[in-house]
């Protein structure tokens, strides 16, 4: 069959120029061994590098399309191609319940929403690496005080080192998108429990940075009442952003104690 037509509701960009795919396969090595789940391989462009690795290769594609392609130009992975929503995957089937390396091209419409499934899986998924939107890796990556620092960056960084490794331009994809992309690796830290209720760390930080201009004082008042004595606190004089994890954890603990005693 030809090339894969890109398709926008999927939010496809197929990268057409080699020497970056080689670069994206190569961040895997840094977790060696292990088994690699790909996400939205399209024609294989990643894929061809992955294969070379030595390892057990997995492709998640949701395109009909671009299966058929894999199928007719990836003989080695006919029982690996997966045609699915990666979104809807059980992680823990893949690879019989053991861990494996996440990386991809990913769709940038749900990069985000992929992120928010390996943390779900975070003890499965010691690395992951891959190309996204530029300002999406610059959140995930961002530290207290920066204006891209919100919940993706402390959910993230709770459980994994972030590497912001290069910028990619808009002109080495067809079609070309109308922002540029990155290319990142996050590796599990030694990070096994918080050290807090994580049902309520995810309340707290969720909620604090969708009202991320107030105080927390304001922004946490649907959680903790402004009438609380611990509301009094200098802390929530800050605003989310201003937060390091520990902190967050801390005060997840503090909210918990407050709540529990009223």
């Amino acid at each position: 069959m030809g090339l894969v037509k890109p398709k926008k509701f999927l939010g496809q960009h197929f990268l057409k120029d080699l020497n970056i795919a080689k670069d994206i396969a190569d961040t895997v090595d840094s977790c060696p061994s292990l088994p690699i789940l790909e996400v939205g391989p399209g024609m294989g462009v990643l894929t061809q590098y992955l294969v070379q690795k030595g390892r057990k290769v997995k492709v998640v594609e949701l395109d009909f399309e671009s299966v058929d392609y894999l199928k007719e130009n990836y003989p080695q992975l006919q029982e690996d191609i997966i045609e699915s929503d990666f979104l809807k995957m059980e992680l823990d089937k893949i690879f019989d319940n053991n861990p494996f390396v996440l990386t991809g091209n990913y769709p940038y419409n749900i990069s985000s929403q992929i992120f928010f499934k390996m943390l779900d899986y975070k003890d499965l998924i010691p690395c992951c690496t891959g190309m996204i939107q530029k300002e999406v890796a610059e959140r995930i990556a961002a530290g207290p005080g920066s204006k891209t620092y919100g919940i993706l960056s402390i959910l993230i960084q709770a459980w994994y080192k972030v590497e912001y490794l290069f910028t990619v331009h808009e002109h080495v994809f067809n079609p070309p998108p109308k922002v540029k992309s990155a290319v990142i690796r996050m590796t599990r830290n030694e990070t096994t429990d918080l050290g807090c209720n994580e049902k309520l760390f995810k309340l707290i930080v969720k909620t604090t940075f969708n009202q991320r201009r107030k105080t927390l004082r304001n922004s946490i008042s649907s959680i903790l009442d402004k009438q609380n004595p611990l509301s009094a606190d200098p802390i929530f004089n800050k605003r989310p952003e201003q937060l390091s994890v520990e902190q967050f954890v801390e005060l997840t603990n503090r909210v918990e104690d407050a709540l529990k005693n009223k």
